[in-house]
């Protein structure tokens, strides 16, 4: 079983579904030291596993797949018609026709019968928590399993189930909340707090996520109590990452973020384009449909290299992403971090 004490360098990097993770990716930052992620979500097994066994031939080292937990339910009918018809009006002026609102467990068992088959050193889980058998299931195939959350009870539910270490995202985190439920308090509250609190909660590893970007972040997350740090923005404008050309242009650029459903019904975090300005406040709560209606009008904005009409994911310090192969980001992050815990080291010598 996979342990996180096991890394030359305690970096993760975050799983971002959508593009940014590729095998390419995943094989540099463990090369690195650090332990590299492939994103499930959105996509057939086969092509997991296709990718799964792109990292096998470009390292021997630790990686690991997410995976998502279905919605319990399907969203309400009305409110989701209700923004389709909002929409129409991007539908008409991308000359595409919205999605279908889809309800559906993107690939669940599949996935599980793969990563089951597969046996990657180890699974994480975004959008809610696995049942206890789900868990004895990838420990009796020795893969460990991370879970994420977002507040102190998801934190216990997720020890509670027998998951070894938890990914603990902070408000400042770029994409999707992971959190269990997609509420007001999804929102969520900063990190350093918020690993604190789980901290003197749960007893098992804690993987910190949000915000961080430099090597004074992730030594301040490693004082904090966190096993290590993990980090997604920070590795878009790595060249072996899938971001498209219409973002790589803004990253570094001074644009806030903020809190959004309008792009796939769940809250996440982006840079605030047009889109994301104009049809925030009438988005519902009604993941996987708001997603399967956008995503024709998502594509055509990529294609097209208009950033104001697609998801434009990213953490509060996307301002420090830098343009640099994933191995010597990962490299400069650690070197960093470790100049920092001496200096803060000897200012408390005595």
């Amino acid at each position: 079983m996979f342990e996180i004490s096991e890394l030359t360098r305690p970096i993760v990097q975050a799983p971002m579904g959508g593009g940014p993770s590729t095998p390419e990716l995943a094989v540099a930052v463990s090369e690195a030291g650090g332990l590299g992620f492939l994103a499930a979500g959105y996509k057939r097994a086969e092509q997991v596993s296709l990718e799964i066994e792109a990292v096998r031939r470009g390292t021997e080292r630790h990686f690991g797949v997410n995976v998502f937990v279905p919605s319990p339910k399907p969203a309400d009918r009305a409110a989701v018609s209700r923004y389709m018809r909002e929409l129409a009006g991007e539908a008409a002026r991308l000359g595409v026709e919205l999605g279908p609102a889809r309800f559906e467990d993107d690939g669940w068992e599949a996935k599980l019968e793969l990563v089951c088959e597969e046996r990657p050193p180890l699974v994480s889980f975004t959008f809610g928590c696995p049942s206890a058998e789900t868990v004895r299931r990838l420990h009796d195939a020795g893969v460990s399993v991370w879970v994420t959350v977002t507040r102190v009870s998801e934190a216990v539910s997720a020890a509670e189930v027998g998951a070894d270490a938890l990914v603990v995202q902070g408000t400042e985190a770029g994409g999707h909340r992971g959190g269990f439920v997609d509420d007001e308090q999804a929102a969520g509250i900063g990190l350093l707090a918020l690993l604190s609190l789980v901290r003197r909660s749960v007893s098992i590893p804690l993987i910190a996520t949000g915000g961080i970007a430099d090597g004074a972040a992730v030594a301040a997350v490693l004082c904090a109590g966190a096993a290590a740090a993990q980090i997604g923005t920070a590795l878009m404008l790595a060249p072996e990452a899938g971001t498209t050309p219409a973002q790589r242009a803004l990253l570094r650029e001074a644009i806030p973020t903020g809190l959004t459903r309008a792009f796939t019904g769940r809250l996440a975090r982006g840079m605030v384009n047009r889109f994301q300005a104009e049809h925030s406040a009438a988005a519902p709560s009604a993941y996987p449909e708001i997603h399967h209606v956008t995503s024709p009008l998502r594509a055509q904005a990529r294609q097209r290299g208009d950033a104001d009409g697609f998801n434009l994911w990213a953490g509060q310090a996307h301002e420090l992403a830098r343009e640099r192969p994933a191995a010597e980001i990962i490299r400069t992050l650690a070197a960093d971090a470790r100049e920092t815990l001496a200096a803060t080291s000897r200012r408390f010598a005595g």
